[in-house]
């Protein structure tokens, strides 16, 4: 079989790792194309693989469900393509933590009028926190991951930079990998593209090779999280008044968790210009509407931030220039980095639209853009004036 781009892929998993061969390494193996391949070219380039799955939610439940990961068959996928690889498998029940530290976070999170990110939060708790104690208890020297980010030695330690591909970069949501989490990690698909990863899973022939990609959010059904919401926190269904941003009722809404910050659609209320939600007042249940401009945000604080540039944290890094991402959807802004009350803020140089708490903003450096400095969770933003 011509291994062409299996043979580069190798070389680059072995680059990526930087660890003597025969070193015991721990691929975190979900089920998909992304992680199997992982574990794949790390045996090939000979280290010592073990392949870890964790059991995040009910079989039952996520076993119907199409592109989910980490439950039902994603599991059984991943111990058959362990077997073809040829390495030890185990799968570790990691349901109760999940629960705890994603789905219900995710749940108080739009009960507080946020919008949270909960893949941000499992990477952040249970893959990257937990899972790396175990990888450690295991003897490895490292664990390795499929995201689509890349890892690189600089002058003062480890850096997180994105990917190659910028279709597939995820550095978006590895932004709250700590130092010491990106001293113990490793991602060699991070300098592949997509397409080349799929033909290295077809010259191994491993059944995951056509498998499609996880979509939406694991632990969500078919897309719909006010199924989860209204099951864990019934009360983020109570009624209350769409008020317009000048003091005016509008009209009623059936819960703040149903809405986000940008939102214009299912508001039912009929006046003559277009209105979008600005603003979510949890306490007052009350969701807030304006004009389009009232959208635009100037400056954000933020909270559980993580710094990865220079200096020990953000805070002593204020004035620094940096290029600032609010959605991963987005393309990262010039911006620089403040203190508004003691806090870490961000002042864009040209207004976004449509930030919202909860959020994510990414921070990278003007002077390298691929690489990550760090960022935070968005608490509070100011409207641009205007």
């Amino acid at each position: 079989m011509n291994a062409l781009f299996t043979d580069a892929a190798v070389e680059a998993a072995r680059a990526a790792v930087g660890l003597r061969p025969g070193a015991r390494v721990v691929a975190a193996m979900s089920g998909g194309v992304d992680s199997t391949v992982t574990a794949a070219l790390l045996a090939r380039a000979g280290y010592d693989v073990v392949g870890v799955t964790l059991q995040l939610y009910d079989h039952g439940a996520a076993i119907q469900k199409k592109g989910a990961c980490c439950a039902g068959q994603d599991i059984h996928d991943a111990r058959t393509a362990a077997d073809v690889i040829g390495i030890p498998h185990y799968v570790l029940d990691y349901e109760s933590k999940f629960k705890q530290q994603v789905i219900e976070d995710f749940a108080d999170a739009y009960l507080r009028g946020e919008t949270p990110v909960p893949c941000i939060r499992c990477n952040q708790t249970v893959k990257f926190r937990d899972l790396l104690d175990v990888a450690r208890d295991l003897g490895a020297e490292a664990m390795a991951t499929g995201h689509y980010v890349q890892r690189a030695e600089g002058r003062h330690g480890p850096q997180l930079l994105r990917a190659t591909d910028p279709a597939r970069d995820q550095s978006y949501f590895l932004f709250a990998t700590t130092r010491n989490q990106l001293d113990f990690l490793r991602f060699p698909l991070g300098g592949l593209p997509k397409l080349e990863v799929r033909r290295v899973a077809a010259e191994l022939g491993l059944a995951a090779a056509d498998k499609p990609d996880s979509q939406d959010i694991c632990f969500v059904p078919e897309g719909r999280y006010t199924t989860i919401i209204d099951r864990l926190r019934p009360q983020g269904a109570e009624a209350g008044d769409v008020v317009h941003m000048d003091g005016r009722v509008l009209g009623r809404h059936e819960g703040v968790t149903r809405y986000t910050i940008g939102q214009r659609r299912g508001l039912n209320i009929a006046v003559g210009d277009p209105l979008f939600v600005v603003k979510i007042d949890a306490d007052k249940r009350q969701v807030i509407v304006g004009p389009r401009e009232a959208l635009l945000t100037s400056a954000l604080t933020l909270k559980e931030t993580n710094w990865l540039g220079e200096g020990d944290d953000m805070t002593g890094a204020v004035g620094r220039p940096v290029l600032a991402r609010v959605r991963s959807t987005r393309e990262p802004v010039p911006g620089r980095l403040a203190l508004r009350g003691g806090v870490a803020a961000v002042e864009l140089d040209t207004p976004e639209e449509g930030v919202a708490p909860g959020q994510a903003c990414v921070l990278y450096a003007p002077e390298q853009p691929e690489r990550v400095l760090g960022g935070g969770f968005i608490d509070a933003t100011e409207r641009a004036a205007g």
